[in-house]
């Protein structure tokens, strides 16, 4: 069964609001966790995840709120080599930050660039050497890396299953799956791998930290599908959100979903319109308190 308390919202959801309201927001829908991200507007970097507040002042409202930092999102182009020397700085300052606040994960996303000329074959090699080059920064803070998979066409890791193997040939039991509805979606993979065809599931839900939700109600084709389409799941969803929902419970899966929409007409409703149409999607997807 899917209950409140495996709900989390991403701060995407509502950037603008400080954190303090952020964590605010949550609570008042009876949710308890939430993602944190370095690329908000006139919040970048580091010190901007936080809003600019002292580690220890940022940990001690997350307390004071009841809320509990799932993730850091995220540490951009983690695969690519050129950008590793510099990856591995702002990771190190991601840990220290994350460990400070009592975050468990931070996500890694792969280089989703279209100049990007490595071969498919280069592509999966500079992520397993990624992960086993950061592998001990991540078990020395003893925190977790979630591997999101971007289903772009210019992604250099859009599939599931090639993050799983890349973090089994990495070494490091530190490394988790980010499993994120619109990337799958539009990306190589298909519901084969969830048994959603009456076949069986070859997806491994125990290797899944994460999992992130938004709908697409634009009926455009699939490879038309942007950021900027991502809202809140309801009935005129076009990705099936609610049946991987429940798919993704009965094979067992455990963790959290998070709320991910990147619509700007979401980001902007007043807080009480947002507040409701939150609760509605909820219902819609027979989140029990």
């Amino acid at each position: 069964m899917l209950t409140k308390n495996r709900i989390a919202l991403n701060r995407i959801i509502s950037p603008s609001p400080s954190l303090k309201d952020f964590f605010r927001l949550a609570r008042k829908l009876g949710i308890s966790k939430v993602e944190l991200r370095n690329d908000l507007p006139g919040k970048t970097g580091v010190p901007g995840i936080v809003d600019g507040l002292e580690p220890a002042e940022a940990a001690r409202m997350a307390r004071d709120e009841g809320i509990e930092i799932l993730t850091i999102n995220a540490l951009q182009k983690f695969n690519l080599p050129s950008e590793r020397k510099s990856r591995i700085e702002e990771l190190k300052q991601l840990l220290c930050l994350a460990a400070a606040i009592g975050c468990k994960a931070v996500v890694l996303c792969p280089n989703n660039e279209k100049d990007d000329r490595r071969s498919g074959a280069e592509q999966y090699r500079d992520t397993v050497d990624a992960l086993a080059e950061y592998g001990p920064l991540f078990a020395g803070y003893g925190i977790l890396g979630y591997i999101e998979a971007l289903g772009f066409g210019i992604s250099s890791l859009a599939s599931l299953p090639s993050a799983l193997g890349a973090i089994k040939a990495s070494g490091f039991s530190c490394y988790k799956t980010l499993l994120d509805s619109f990337h799958h979606y539009i990306g190589p993979d298909t519901k084969t791998m969830f048994g959603m065809d009456g076949l069986g599931a070859s997806y491994e839900t125990a290797y899944t930290g994460l999992v992130h939700i938004s709908g697409v109600e634009d009926r455009i084709p699939p490879e038309a599908y942007l950021d900027e389409h991502r809202v809140l799941v309801g009935p005129a969803d076009t990705m099936g959100n609610k049946e991987l929902v429940a798919r993704l419970l009965t094979m067992g899966y455990a963790g959290d979903f998070s709320f991910e929409p990147f619509s700007e007409k979401i980001q902007k409703l007043p807080p009480e319109q947002l507040a409701d149409a939150l609760e509605a999607s909820l219902q819609f997807l027979g989140a029990a308190s």
